[in-house]
C-alpha cells in the first residue's frame, strides 16, 4: 500500500472522527472506505455523463462505472434517463462480446 498525506478543513474532520466513533474503526480504515466510495460514485456519475452525451454506449458506460449492464440500466430507471440506444449502440455492444 502507498501513503498519501493530504489537509482536510476542520469540520471535514471532525465528520470523519464521528464515523470512526460509529463504525467503531480507526482513522485509516475509515478514510479508506469512504475513498472507495466516493471513487465509486465519482465513477458512476462519469459514466453517466458520457451516456447522456451520447459518448458511449450503454454497455461501455456500465463498464466504465464497474458496473453490470443490468445495475446501469436500473441506474438509468432509477434517475429517469431515457435510453439511447441505436443500430450502431447494438452493433457495437455485439461487436465486444467477441
Amino acid at each position: 500500500m502507498s501513503q498519501v498525506a493530504t489537509r482536510l478543513p476542520e469540520d471535514l474532520l471532525e465528520e470523519i472522527e464521528f464515523i470512526e466513533k460509529e463504525e467503531n474503526s480507526d482513522r485509516s480504515t475509515v478514510l479508506r472506505k469512504l475513498i472507495s466510495v466516493g471513487v465509486k460514485l465519482w465513477k458512476l456519475d462519469h459514466a453517466l455523463s458520457l451516456y447522456r452525451d451520447r459518448k458511449v454506449t450503454t454497455w461501455k458506460a456500465a463498464d466504465i462505472a464497474g458496473v453490470s449492464l443490468y445495475e446501469f440500466i436500473e441506474v438509468l430507471r432509477e434517475k429517469r434517463i431515457p435510453a439511447q440506444y441505436t443500430v450502431e449502440d447494438l452493433e457495437a455492444d455485439l461487436r465486444g462480446l467477441t
